[in-house]
């Protein structure tokens, strides 16, 4: 886990915005996620705990944060919807704490679950009350095919996205949210940019030769 301050936006050499507030730290939280979704609460609320005891004012888990499954199948079967135990435990964890909780990729159960039998990567976002502010939903699936290795289909049980939400003011700034491959899409950057966004947010779970190429 990792403590920074917010950076200012002015730094960047884009459009000025008004300044990010410096009302405290922001913790960025790495785990090795599992199929054990038990095990991956116990890591990531002990991290956020520690956090906030730190004085975060707003903590960001990753991607698959929840649970990283064996397989396609066995992501959708461990999948939750919105209201279900795993989302519920955070809002209460986020209130307690009283911090935001930027939740980078939750495996959803979404409404048309029953329909399509598919999931979607939601990027949720808690404020320290323990409500459920925004819920990015991904847009840009990730399939890739590796030489040596096994292929990579996201969108073989995965929904995309439809919309990309506006900034949410936060205590640290406005946030974009985004999912991980969605980085490899510069005008979805651009648009939040545009739109107001101080911090651009894209919470990863990396194999290892993608997670390379992504950084060289």
């Amino acid at each position: 886990m990792s403590l920074v301050p917010p950076r200012s936006p002015r730094a960047m050499s884009l459009s000025p915005v008004p300044a990010v507030s410096p009302g405290g730290v922001v913790a960025v939280v790495q785990v090795t996620s599992t199929a054990d979704k038990e095990h991956n609460w116990q890591q990531c609320s002990a991290l956020v705990r520690r956090a906030a005891e730190r004085g975060a004012r707003a903590v960001f888990l990753p991607e698959g944060f929840d649970f990283i499954g064996d397989s396609p199948q066995q992501s959708l079967a461990l999948a939750e919807p919105l209201h279900g135990d795993i989302v519920g435990r955070y809002c209460q964890l986020a209130k307690e704490c009283d911090v935001w909780l930027s939740l980078g990729g939750f495996h959803e159960r979404g409404q048309d679950w029953d329909s399509t039998g598919r999931i979607y990567n939601c990027h949720l976002l808690l404020d320290n009350s323990g409500a459920v502010v925004a819920a990015y939903r991904k847009l840009h699936l990730f399939d890739a095919a590796l030489p040596g290795a096994p292929a990579l289909s996201e969108s073989s049980f995965t929904n995309p996205g439809r919309e990309l939400l506006p900034p949410i003011p936060t205590p640290v700034g406005k946030l974009g949210l985004a999912v991980c491959y969605d980085l490899r899409f510069p005008e979805l950057a651009q648009a939040l940019r545009g739109a107001g966004a101080q911090i651009l947010t894209f919470p990863s779970a990396f194999t290892v030769p993608t997670g390379a190429a992504h950084w060289e």
